[in-house]
């Protein structure tokens, strides 16, 4: 009964609901019936989709830890801009929300409403008549339920990643979605890197050609975090290498390549292998810092393989246990140049079968591609904000620029509920390969067959703005 307890975790428990135990209690293959079977229609198509703009976006934040104080501080030049005003805040810990309403202060005449002390506080803050958008930082198995929450009481909702839990959760965020017509965005912050978006505007001016190859990655070593008791509130990040095992943080590498590849947009996600390690490093430094916990179920690396409809193969590998530089990887491959990651270095091939290319571009070089294939965007936000690098370098502060210039403008966010869910499902579905033996697991179509459809990247699109508008 632990293997029928743990397809339902992955799965849900409605799409669980109609196999019974010995329908696949014989065969793996019967884990693929199932996901087919869970799939269900879209009931409409968001893509594209937009509301009027919005002048001032009022803004209330659900989780004042690390992350949404951190977001919080990304707003003070868009509060100062009047695009944005942050009407309310909440979290379980009162000093939180006392310490981020102080900081607000600083910056913002409106004092907010605050939410805190209990575990339903949030659904106060939700309910509130005078917002426009939820900006939910809160741990991961609480995304969904709160962006559920969030549209049915009328708010567009951005949620920090991953969005979704299980494949249920994945349908019934895109149900909710297409039901009540409301924005849900998912925060990757790591598609609004400079080095991201400058690969970005590469490809999708050829300088790549065709793609046939990306590799993506979360190799941080979060050892002291995970086992620290202040940082992550009741080692709750933690206590997910004690019970799972795949890759639980998708969406940093693959958030990036999924725009490369234009997943959602003329390609997707056919099917997936996943595979992890033997786990060692996480439980002997917990063993060193006489940690509460010593035993972890999740692998010290996970590695991924997906397989797009159109051929393209993706590498996604997960690792916080091992004690190393940080990477993203960030390596694409097409039919003309090549991109390698953590240092950035570029590959340029010429159609000459007499030269052999075994050489990255000088420095000289790859300064000429990064100033020519610069981002509009990232120029415009050094020119006009002098918070450009506030939040991993930047990209936080980009990214939030862009979600509350949607708003105002009303136009279609980069980020739809589709990709959101895209991202986010790989990770169950590599919990379901890795538990058996790397059975290739198929891609739900979360999309009703809409991904078909070739469309432009909504990234790559210039926007008019207010900025001047003082």
């Amino acid at each position: 009964m632990e293997r029928k307890k743990f397809i339902q975790s992955l799965l849900g428990a409605s799409a669980f609901a109609a196999f019974p135990y010995s329908s696949y209690a014989k065969d793996d293959s019967s884990i693929v019936q199932m996901i087919q079977n869970a799939s269900r229609p879209t009931t409409g198509n968001l893509f594209g989709f937009k509301v009027d703009g919005i002048e001032k976006v009022r803004v209330g934040i659900i989780g004042l830890g690390n992350r949404g104080t951190t977001l919080l501080e990304m707003f003070k030049w868009l509060v100062e801009n009047e695009d944005a005003e942050i009407v309310a805040l909440s979290d379980l810990e009162t000093n939180k929300v006392t310490k981020a309403a102080e900081n607000l202060s600083k910056w913002q005449k409106l004092k907010p409403k605050t939410y805190a002390g209990g575990k339903d506080e949030w659904k106060k803050l939700a309910q509130q008549d005078n917002i426009d958008l939820l900006l939910i930082t809160t741990p991961w198995e609480l995304h969904t339920p709160m962006s559920i929450y969030g549209m049915n009481h009328g708010k567009h909702v951005a949620s920090e990643v991953p969005i979704a839990y299980t494949l249920t959760d994945c349908w019934n965020l895109i149900e909710t979605a297409e039901r009540t017509k409301k924005h849900c965005i998912m925060l990757e912050n790591c598609c609004y890197n400079e080095e991201e978006l400058f690969v970005l505007n590469m490809i999708e001016n050829g300088v790549f050609g065709d793609l046939t190859h990306s590799e993506g990655a979360y190799l941080h070593d979060l050892r002291a975090h995970m086992l620290s008791t202040d940082y992550y509130q009741d080692q709750w990040r933690l206590k997910h290498h004690i019970e799972r095992d795949g890759n639980f943080y998708t969406t940093h590498g693959l958030g990036p390549i999924s725009f490369y590849m234009n997943i959602g947009r003329g390609d997707t996600y056919s099917h997936l292998t996943s595979m992890s390690s033997r786990e060692l490093n996480l439980s002997r430094t917990a063993k060193k810092m006489n940690s509460n916990y010593t035993e972890f179920k999740c692998g010290d690396m996970n590695s991924t393989m997906i397989k797009t409809e159109l051929g393209k193969t993706i590498l996604l590998q997960f690792d916080v246990h091992t004690g190393r530089p940080y990477s993203r990887i960030n390596k694409v491959v097409g039919t003309k140049a090549v991109h390698d990651g953590y240092p950035s270095r570029l590959y340029i091939d010429k159609d000459e079968l007499s030269y052999w290319g075994h050489k990255w571009l000088n420095e000289d070089e790859y300064q000429s591609y990064k100033t020519k294939y610069q981002h509009p965007l990232i120029g415009k936000l050094k020119s006009i904000s002098e918070n450009f690098k506030q939040g991993h370098g930047g990209m936080d502060f980009v990214m939030i620029y862009r979600l509350i210039k949607c708003l105002n403008l009303g136009l279609p966010l980069d980020i739809n509920v589709y990709d959101s869910v895209m991202w986010s499902a790989i990770t169950p579905l590599s919990e379901l390969s890795v538990a058996s033996k790397s059975l290739s697991i198929p891609f739900p179509d979360f999309t009703g067959g809409n991904w078909q459809n070739k469309e432009k990247l909504e990234i790559m699109r210039e926007l008019s703005t207010l900025d001047n508008k003082k």
